[in-house]
């Protein structure tokens, strides 16, 4: 399965009930996603540091988690400033637009923020448990058994398709820009597509025999506390007032 880095540490978010998080995260995401202004990306950029800092997550796998989203919001900055209209500013030998770094600027903000939120309020529970916290939001339960499904088997594809991959090479395949090589790289998509059908088919009996009738159970139930529910009301009534200063503003 995919490993779960962030979902091991003992702090008081994760031992949290994932619902209040899943609703606290949307909110606050769902205001930062659609605001147009600084204020709010940074108001919301303060509160993930403030979750982060109390999820307890090891500094250097939250920097790299970072690195990586902003290893694209790289490419906005390449390419915002110099294609984006608006008032001129010469920088050296090179014009670039004012309008387009603020909104290359405001874009890092907010992802950065988003980021940052998932980090400390969704990766700190389990897969299996969002998947139950998620049907008891409301969430269709097919659309729920597909996300556990999906991150029990997902890997199980990807290894498939390496051993394959591997097979290939043993045989003398190697890898170049000609049709034989895009022919066997479709070659190797098809036989994964096909191995995966057998084997959720197998999945699929083996579920039966065990007496499975399209739910799964949980074994572990919980409540929220009175201490969370005013810990992430207060994260909603904060997201309820970014989303007022984002009107007004």
């Amino acid at each position: 399965m995919i490993p779960e880095y962030f979902s091991y540490t003992d702090s008081f978010l994760h031992k949290a009930d994932p619902r209040m998080k899943i609703v606290s995260a949307a909110c606050v995401t769902g205001v930062v996603a659609f605001s147009r202004s600084y204020s709010t990306g940074i108001c919301g950029l303060i509160l993930a540091l403030f979750l982060i800092a109390l999820s307890r997550f090891d500094t250097g796998v939250v920097v790299r988690r970072l690195l990586a989203v902003n290893f694209f919001t790289a490419f906005l900055w390449l390419t915002l400033p110099l294609t984006y209209g608006g008032e001129a500013l010469t920088l050296g030998f090179v014009t670039v637009s004012r309008q387009g770094i603020a909104m290359a600027a405001l874009v890092t903000l907010k992802a950065n923020c988003i980021v940052l939120i998932f980090l400390a309020l969704v990766s700190t529970s389990p897969v299996s448990s969002l998947g139950h916290a998620l049907r008891k939001l409301g969430v269709p339960e097919k659309l729920c058994l597909l996300f556990l499904f999906s991150y029990r088997y997902v890997i199980v594809i990807a290894q498939e398709f390496q051993r394959l991959l591997r097979a290939a090479k043993i045989r003398g395949f190697i890898p170049r820009t000609n049709i034989h090589t895009y022919r066997t790289y479709a070659y190797l998509f098809a036989m994964t597509l096909v191995k995966s059908w057998n084997r959720a088919h197998r999945v699929q009996q083996a579920m039966v025999l065990r007496g499975f009738n399209g739910r799964f159970y949980s074994m572990y139930i919980q409540h929220p506390t009175a201490v969370e529910r005013v810990f992430f009301g207060g994260i909603t009534l904060l997201a309820v007032g970014m989303a007022l200063l984002e009107l007004r503003g």
